[in-house]
């Protein structure tokens, strides 16, 4: 590749976004209306920063009569969500439905299940009052040590308790947390066939790269057209597209757990802006060295960096692989 780019912290910068969004659009529309038949969209949102712009898409693509917006709350919801995605669908001009999944995933024991799990490490824990989330401790990010998990318990009156958790406790609140992205899959596809509709999915890049979305839940979509986005290119769209700064200068959360929490906090354990410009050096064979320079970091931290990226590549490739059926054994 002698004909790259220097590295710098410009490198991810959107020169002539409208032109990007243009090849975007003129994708989905054959997607959607050639491809698939359908005559729009469903989007789900949330009043996170990638549905918005999602839905911001969608509707420039398709035209806001032809595009659906989804709330699905449920128990543990942020209410803030909701307002933020109504002041998102009045801006773009999109009608909005909403689907409570509570007594779904009540149905399924999703709350249950995972309080169960909380209570092997924190039996004083009392879902009706007290909240938790998942953590990886400061200490760990710090050492560069592989992550290891951590339940931390708000109490009540304020305590805070942080334990690790042992691979069964975890796999359990993972497993039945994920019940909230499949029941919401199971819903958007419901509306999607309702009114002939595609399923818009709304994984950036980091998402679908690294893996953080849960399998035939938000991953589970007809079309993602902001997955080859970098999270902070998703933000310069944001902009462009007019999207409620509100929303734009919102903390990108989970919503996922009853305690407060962001996404670097349980997953990507940086910055985007870092983030972004490590995977992009990463993933275009850029030298470590050269990396470095720019961002003000050692050639160790750099390498680090490369190297976690490669670990969730590869570790995460299960999400991303579609059913196989290719067992064609029988012959005549």
């Amino acid at each position: 590749m002698t004909d790259r780019k220097d590295f710098s912290k410009e490198i991810l910068k959107i020169k002539n976004p409208e032109n990007l969004l243009d090849q975007i659009c003129d994708k989905l529309r054959s997607d959607v209306f050639q491809r698939f038949r359908r005559r729009g969209g469903v989007v789900g949102i949330s009043g996170g920063i990638d549905s918005s712009v999602t839905l911001a898409i969608a509707a420039r693509a398709f035209g806001p009569e032809k595009v659906m917006g989804v709330m699905l709350p449920e128990h543990d919801s942020n209410p803030d969500s909701k307002a933020l995605a109504i002041e998102l669908a009045e801006k773009f001009g999109v009608r909005t439905e909403e689907e409570n999944i509570s007594n779904a995933l009540d149905g399924f024991g999703c709350y249950q299940r995972r309080d169960e799990a909380v209570k092997r490490v924190v039996p004083e824990f009392d879902p009706e009052k007290d909240k938790m989330k998942i953590v990886i401790p400061k200490e760990i990010l710090e050492k560069k040590l592989p992550p290891v998990f951590y339940v931390t318990v708000i109490f009540a009156n304020g305590k805070e308790i942080s334990k690790r958790l042992p691979p069964d406790a975890y796999l359990q609140i993972v497993a039945a947390s994920n019940f909230k992205q499949r029941s919401r899959m199971s819903m958007l596809y419901y509306q999607a066939e309702a009114n002939h509709f595609s399923v818009i999915g709304t994984p950036n890049k980091h998402e679908v790269k690294q893996g953080f979305f849960v399998k035939f839940g938000d991953g589970g979509a007809d079309v993602m057209p902001i997955g080859s986005l970098y999270k902070t290119q998703v933000y310069q769209l944001a902009e462009h597209l007019g999207v409620p700064q509100t929303i734009i200068e919102r903390t990108p959360t989970t919503d996922t757990y009853t305690a407060e929490q962001t996404q670097e906090e349980f997953f990507y354990q940086m910055p985007f802006e870092k983030m972004d410009l490590l995977w992009f050096g990463w993933e275009n064979g850029y030298q470590p060295s050269e990396v470095a320079k720019v961002m003000g970091m050692s050639e160790d931290d750099v390498l680090n960096n490369f190297a976690n990226f490669e670990r969730k590549t590869k570790t995460t490739d299960y999400l991303r692989s579609a059913p196989l059926h290719d067992y064609d054994f029988w012959k005549p």
